[in-house]
């Protein structure tokens, strides 16, 4: 059986591989908006398995997955035998002898790894605990269609050090543009050598994003760390994305979230609505970058 290729971090695919999904996106965007039928996918089925909750992944993989003229499946860990305890080598290995593609949104790494090693389709990452590569996907196509390419340009990221932001960093490695990370001291990312070279950390949110071309954010308490709410609003008071900080990037800089957004707390209510934000395209490009994704993961590079 001829090796099969997951995405389950960012670094998974390579610059080329990368460019060449930027590229088909923009195709298969336009193809969209012109109202074109194209069902690459006809007769082909995605299982999602939701261990987390999610708007934008679970319409962004189910309308493209139709739109590509596959089918979608809609799982939670209690509708399948993983929720009574069912080792999850187990349950790839039946899955994926009746599906030709998974996507699994859950916690740690751990689990998407394990599942991805003893599937015999491609595993989609859709969010874990340390990673979120199909949003940043999303968002450097997003700044692609806006601004050309990423090569070079300088990203602010205000706020916890995330799983989007570690994929930013990965994505800055491979695409070669600098990340530049504020937070409070306690929450200050361990950057190994290889993320030193692409990323630096600031106390100061302003030092980041001065001169920045693109600034983003995120919730300051993720998934699974409800617990911490309180404490995180508290220690991150004084990193919420304004009209003001935004004000000290370029001029033209774009301002992205990857939602959703809690107004008043990491972003205030007119940056999201402001002229540079393109959080709503953003958002669009979920489901053309996955279905570019999808396509290539099933078919391998497509010329038509």
């Amino acid at each position: 059986m001829a090796q099969v290729k997951h995405f389950l971090q960012f670094k998974d695919l390579s610059r080329t591989e990368i460019e060449y999904l930027f590229a088909r996106t923009r195709t298969l965007k336009t193809r969209h908006k012109a109202g074109t039928l194209y069902q690459p996918l006809k007769g082909k089925t995605l299982a999602m398995i939701f261990d987390k909750n999610s708007t934008r992944t679970r319409v962004a993989f189910e309308a493209g997955m139709s739109q590509l003229g596959g089918n979608a499946l809609f799982l939670t860990s209690k509708d399948t035998q993983l929720g009574r305890g069912e080792p999850i080598e187990d349950v790839a290995q039946v899955m994926s002898r009746m599906v030709d593609l998974v996507m699994i949104r859950t916690y740690e790494q751990g689990i998407i790894e394990r599942f991805a090693k003893h599937s015999r389709v491609p595993v989609i990452n859709g969010l874990t605990n340390e990673y979120h590569p199909c949003q940043i996907l999303a968002d450097v196509f997003t700044y692609i269609e806006h601004r050309g390419s990423i090569q070079g340009r300088s990203v602010a990221w205000i706020g916890d050090p995330n799983n989007v932001c570690n994929t930013w960093m990965q994505a800055a490695g491979i695409l070669d543009f600098e990340v530049r990370i504020a937070a409070p001291a306690a929450f200050a990312p361990l950057l190994d050598t290889a993320q030193a070279a692409i990323a630096k950390y600031h106390l100061d949110p302003c030092d980041a994003v001065r001169d920045a071309d693109l600034v983003t954010t995120d919730v300051w308490t993720s998934m699974g760390f409800e617990d911490q709410a309180q404490a995180r609003n508290s220690a991150f008071k004084d990193y919420q994305v304004t009209a003001s900080l935004l004000s000290a990037a370029k001029p033209d800089a774009l301002f992205m979230h990857c939602l959703p957004a809690h107004r008043g707390e990491e972003v205030a209510a007119d940056v999201m609505e402001c002229p540079n934000s393109v959080v709503w395209d953003e958002a669009e490009n979920r489901m053309h970058t996955q279905k570019a994704l999808m396509e290539y993961l099933l078919l391998g590079k497509v010329e038509s």
